[in-house]
């Protein structure tokens, strides 16, 4: 029997007000959404199950806009970032934003088995990301995942600064993963570390990521074992902490259990970070279409 691979994408940042945010904003001829070009891409690079990872409450109108016009093309199953789904004895109070992606990717531990790509609802991430993550998968691998890593020049925008990991490596393994702002000024690229550490320039061919990961089902336990780490040690401030895979990864890295690949990609990010994004992606995507990488309808 073969086994499942498996695409997971999380969404559960829509929030309440879906139906204004840009994962649904149509960015194709005829309405489509980044999510429908992500699932395209995937389909075409050998993927054969998708995981939506939403929030429970947009489970009906998710599927009704999303899920019904891709579960005719590949296997479609949904996780629910609930709040309430932390260790025992713990008072979040009235917070009510989610978790952060280590603890979305929890969500869908019973759904997922065999290797997994993980990736943002809204990043249109370009076909060649897919591929790579794909030939990854199909090579044998103990104790390793990957990062699908962007060269930083094809990642920004003229409307201003983006949040990207950017990423040291040493022999092609990630060593560090520095969470950063970064724009564009006076010809240089400058990353200022959310830590608040000193801003440094990168090189334009230097790798970030975009949270687009390779992952085997064996980082479940890690992430489980780690929630109670995690919840423990900002117990007196649960109303902004985050759980996030980024920092997963790296401590892996750091105990010895994991290496992670930094695989380059030739594609060029896109997204709406600013309103002002939009066109710029409905035109690139036009100009793809005219380049026959994509169809003028993707789902017929």
């Amino acid at each position: 029997m073969k086994k499942d691979l498996t695409l997971v994408i999380m969404a559960a940042g829509m929030g309440s007000r879906f139906g204004g945010l840009k994962q649904i904003e149509p960015v194709g001829p005829n309405g489509e959404f980044i999510i429908d070009y992500s699932i395209y891409d995937a389909i075409r690079a050998g993927f054969n199950k998708v995981v939506f990872i939403i929030k429970e409450e947009n489970y009906e109108i998710f599927k009704e806009t999303i899920g019904s016009r891709v579960e005719k093309q590949i296997k479609v199953e949904y996780a629910f970032q609930r709040q309430e789904d932390i260790p025992e004895g713990y008072d979040y109070g009235d917070r009510t934003k989610p978790w952060g992606t280590s603890h979305a990717i929890l969500s869908c531990k019973n759904l997922v088995k065999g290797n997994f790509l993980v990736l943002n609802a809204d990043d249109f991430y370009g076909q060649d990301s897919f591929m790579q993550a794909a030939k990854f998968f199909s090579e044998k691998h103990k104790n390793e995942y990957a990062i699908i890593g962007y060269k930083i020049k094809n990642t920004l925008t003229e409307n201003g600064a983006v949040k990207r990991g950017v990423c040291e490596e040493k022999d092609g393994y990630l060593t560090k993963l520095i969470e950063s702002s970064v724009e564009e000024k006076d010809g240089k690229i400058i990353a200022s570390p959310l830590d608040g550490s000193k801003p440094f320039e990168i090189q334009k061919d230097s790798p970030v990521s975009m949270n687009m990961f390779c992952f085997t089902d064996d980082i479940f336990d890690y992430l489980d074992k780690n929630l109670k780490v995690f919840f423990e040690k900002n117990k007196d401030d649960l109303s902004k902490c985050e759980y996030l895979i980024p920092d997963s990864v790296y401590n892996q890295i750091k105990e010895g259990l994991v290496k992670v690949r930094v695989i380059e990609t030739t594609a060029k990010w896109q997204g709406i970070t600013y309103k002002e994004d939009k066109q710029q992606l409905v035109d690139d995507i036009k100009k793809l279409i005219k380049e026959k990488v994509y169809p003028q309808k993707l789902w017929k």
